[in-house]
């Protein structure tokens, strides 16, 4: 099922606009991000701690903050936090959110073009957004926002075999009806085939970091067929299509979910955090 964690391509004028409108689309309806999207594990912060040094009294800049989802704990836990979000929409829930922690800023701006200050982050962090930013630009910007010996920290989630496996391969022919761009047959890889390489291999190609270490979750989420649908409509590809498909798509969805699975099914989330120390 096609959602928004698919790696954007790199190389042509066409897709890079196709990048920055569908990077746009969530301050759309940023209300519905803030209240549909699921947060993150626990554990991925403490490794945050353990690997990136995000710890009480860092300073960190967070790239595409949304509405604040990964935002909240670090700030919790005493650090410094300088969010950078393209949104204004999204910017507002998430200076919202973080209206008790005096330590952290929310800008409004584009990463590629918000001037970096003087003094230099101890951990770039950013969560399910950085393959949304220009890829020209994302590695040597993060190089340069860090002092010596700062990490990169960059998690990426996505939708892998689990779960309520049937539905998933049932909904297919949803997608392949109301979307045609849908590939036919497509289904969620598994967690095991997903090894993080194109990551690293940008990492290891800016020559601004040394070897990335990973660490990976997996969480099993259950939704109501409304609390489904919330979610898909938070998700780029599903945003950008006609009205009309995209209610033909959401209704036929909801039938299925309602029709043969009681109104309810789970999900896998395969989360994967890369922590790059600089050079």
């Amino acid at each position: 099922m096609p959602d928004d964690t698919t790696r954007a391509k790199r190389d042509d004028t066409p897709e890079e606009s196709r990048r920055t409108r569908l990077s746009r689309i969530f301050d759309e309806d940023a209300e519905l991000y803030d209240r549909a999207r699921p947060g993150y594990p626990t554990e991925l912060y403490d490794d945050l701690a353990e690997l990136a040094g995000v710890r009480t009294g860092s300073r960190v800049l967070e790239v595409g903050c949304g509405t604040g989802q990964a935002t909240v704990p670090p700030a919790a836990r005493g650090c410094r936090i300088t969010a950078v979000e393209a949104g204004s929409r999204m910017a507002t829930i998430a200076r919202r959110n973080l209206a008790g922690a005096s330590a952290v800023e929310v800008v409004t701006a584009d990463f590629e073009s918000w001037p970096l200050p003087e003094e230099p982050f101890d951990a770039v962090v950013s969560a399910t957004a950085f393959h949304w930013i220009d890829p020209a630009v994302r590695m040597a910007k993060a190089a340069d926002a860090l002092r010596p010996g700062g990490a990169l920290a960059v998690v990426r989630s996505q939708h892998v075999t689990g779960g309520t496996e049937e539905f998933f391969v049932k909904v297919q022919r949803c997608y392949e009806r109301f979307d045609p761009a849908t590939p036919p047959g497509l289904r969620p890889p598994a967690a095991a085939d997903i090894d993080g390489s194109d990551h690293a291999e940008e990492v290891a190609r800016s020559g601004r970091f040394g070897p990335t270490v990973f660490r990976r979750y997996e969480q099993d989420l259950t939704y109501a067929t409304s609390e489904y649908l919330e979610l898909l409509r938070t998700y780029s590809g599903h945003r950008a299509l006609p009205e009309a498909a995209r209610k033909g798509l959401l209704e036929c969805v909801a039938g299925l979910i309602d029709g043969e699975y009681g109104g309810r099914v789970t999900k896998r989330h395969l989360i994967e955090l890369g922590v790059s120390p600089g050079r």
